[in-house]
């Protein structure tokens, strides 16, 4: 049920600025691995998702691309955030959380070439 739970909320995460998808989807495979060997092969042979997932499994590596895409996300959804929220700490709340995991995230080791 996790894996299946938290695959939706990445999947929602993907049109959600402030949801995170990466999390979510890592997430579905730790507990597919645990629950779901159908969902697991599914995660690890999807070609968007595959070589995400082993990276994260064999080294817990985040590639280089992925944190690009992430910061880039994250600095575009603080800016829309701080555009049409009218409560200013909301955005300042998010942009904030949103640092913290662009910040964890360039502490994650590249996969070897």
């Amino acid at each position: 049920m996790l894996a299946y739970f938290s695959l939706g909320v990445g999947l929602i995460g993907i049109v959600l600025p402030v949801l995170p998808t990466v999390p979510f989807v890592l997430l579905s495979a730790f507990a597919a691995a645990r629950g779901s060997d159908r969902l697991h092969a599914r995660l690890l042979s999807d070609p968007r998702t595959g070589p995400m997932i082993r990276d994260w499994q064999q080294h817990g590596a985040v590639a280089r691309r992925a944190k690009w895409l992430a910061t880039g996300t994250m600095a575009v959804c603080a800016a829309v955030l701080f555009a049409v929220t009218p409560i200013v700490w909301v955005a300042v709340g998010a942009t904030v959380f949103m640092t913290g995991m662009c910040t964890w995230i360039w502490l994650r080791p590249e996969p070897p070439a």
